[in-house]
């Protein structure tokens, strides 16, 4: 291995690989309960959903289409999130769970990583809407039938995670390479769980371009003058 490659590998992944190690050495599985409960919800809505008596039960609460109220499938959101696609491995769903939520929730926190798999899933489930009404025709619109696709899974907040975690500690080679793998992944398979992954990035980075915005304005801030001796405040001595 090359030393370029080895500077490369310490900047690119370093800050990521020493926060989940030393997170994961001091505190075990304790650092990660809530990938943990997600893991485990999603196992549970894969046994259940498997179940003659219980397929029907996970698909009122937690399955989404476009042809769906909108109300409907705003409530239902946050639970299709954990509900795994019936034409795919549960392995898939679980792995990339524990591995992407895990490194999420210890970088970012609990509330930071639920923060943006919502808000990368809800940018899939309305971009579906969004796309079939521009129909097939564009590059951004999608086929009537897709109203009708049962849209469930981790997949969308995989890579809205994915994405961030990559700005947040500076992998930044990676997550252009998540993007590219996601175009990629469009370009040779047009359906609609590619472009929901690319609307989930598109929520993602315009989330990241707010909150570098106002890092910058927060860096740029004056700090505000040191109290003089004698008065309430910088404002001038008030006279009676």
């Amino acid at each position: 291995m090359s030393r370029g490659f080895r500077d490369f590998a310490r900047r690119e992944w370093g800050p990521l690989f020493s926060t989940v190690r030393t997170a994961l050495v001091t505190q075990r599985w304790r650092a990660v309960p809530m990938t943990l409960a997600a893991v485990c919800l999603t196992a549970l809505f894969q046994v259940v959903q498997n179940q003659d008596w219980g397929y029907q039960a996970v698909q009122d609460i937690g399955s989404v289409r476009a042809e769906d109220p909108l109300w409907l499938s705003l409530l239902r959101t946050p639970l299709s999130l954990f509900v795994p696609a019936l034409d795919l491995p549960v392995w898939g769903a679980l792995a990339q769970v524990l591995l992407v939520f895990g490194i999420a929730e210890i970088c970012l926190g609990r509330w930071r990583t639920l923060t943006v798999a919502y808000l990368a899933t809800l940018a899939g489930t309305l971009y579906a809407r969004v796309g079939i009404a521009l129909g097939p025709d564009g590059p951004l619109g999608l086929p009537a039938s897709d109203a009708q696709v049962v849209d469930t899974g981790p997949s969308a907040a995989v890579v809205g995670l994915a994405v961030y975690v990559c700005w947040r500690l500076g992998a930044r080679w990676t997550g252009a390479l998540v993007v590219v793998a996601m175009v990629v992944e469009v370009i040779i398979k047009t359906n609609l769980a590619g472009k929901e992954h690319l609307a989930a990035i598109a929520a993602v980075l315009v989330l990241i371009a707010f909150q570098a915005w106002r890092e910058r304005r927060q860096d740029g801030a004056e700090p505000e003058p040191e109290p003089r001796p004698g008065t309430r405040s910088w404002k001038p001595p008030i006279r009676s």
